[in-house]
């Protein structure tokens, strides 16, 4: 058994490589945070072991710094566990009563806590996958978050633009009454707008669900709205919406 722990930093990774026997087969070395770096490391493992020998790599999970070497640990095909610094911090301390903590210590103690095996599983697909699935379930969500917000904005500025509006729409968060805000961003752009170009705009943003009646009720509304002449809103609620439609 040849075990290999990773201190893992922005910058660059400690390494150490001890085997069953607790013989250290490279102490304590630091390779750059690149893809040289990580040849070397590869180098030094092969260099340090035997086609016999069982491997098993050991790196503490430190969020998105650990991610790349990790993902090129797993490319070539070596067995390798993350561990929770806490356990790591742990099991230091359960080896001396002093308190010393540096990377090259910590790379020594992720290679004894692989030696030790204590209740440690591997890194593998399955997990890699659950972490991706983690990953895209948090962005969704924050998405979705940024979005409410978005929309709650657009309410906003529709109540100062054309507050008349909302009572003549179902909700004003539908394609269709996104589409004429982001051409025309306000009640005094509405009133002003050619009656064609406003129905053709509604029946094919709603799909055939509104035209032409709808067209000449919003104009007329706009026509007589008490909305605000803001500029720098109107521009705002374009942005707003184009967000919106991104997100």
């Amino acid at each position: 058994m040849v075990c290999v722990g990773i201190d893992v930093a922005k910058d660059k990774h400690d390494c150490c490589i001890l085997d069953s026997d607790g013989t250290v087969r490279a102490d304590c070395f630091t390779i750059p945070n690149n893809m040289d770096g990580f040849k070397q490391l590869l180098q030094t493992i092969q260099s340090c072991t035997q086609k016999s020998d069982k491997i098993k790599v050991g790196l503490e999970a430190t969020g998105h710094y650990s991610y790349n070497i990790l993902g090129f640990l797993l490319d070539n095909g070596l067995p390798t566990y993350v561990i929770n610094p806490l356990h790591t911090n742990l099991y230091r301390k359960s080896l001396s009563l002093r308190k010393t903590k540096t990377d090259r210590v910590d790379a020594r103690t992720i290679a004894t806590m692989l030696l030790s095996d204590v209740d440690l599983k591997s890194y593998t697909d399955t997990a890699y996958h659950n972490e991706e699935l983690k990953s895209l379930t948090r962005y969704r969500f924050e998405k979705v978050q940024e979005r409410a917000k978005l929309k709650q904005s657009v309410s906003r500025l529709v109540t100062i633009l054309f507050p008349e509006l909302e009572q003549l729409v179902p909700t004003l968060h539908i394609a269709s009454v996104y589409s004429v805000l982001s051409e025309y961003p306000g009640a005094k752009q509405v009133s002003e707008v050619h009656l064609t170009k406003l129905t053709n705009l509604l029946t094919t943003a709603s799909k055939g669900h509104y035209g032409k009646d709808k067209a000449i009720q919003m104009r007329d509304v706009a026509r007589t709205s008490i909305g605000s002449v803001m500029p720098a809103k109107s521009l705002e609620l374009k942005h707003t919406i184009k967000l919106i439609r991104e997100l």
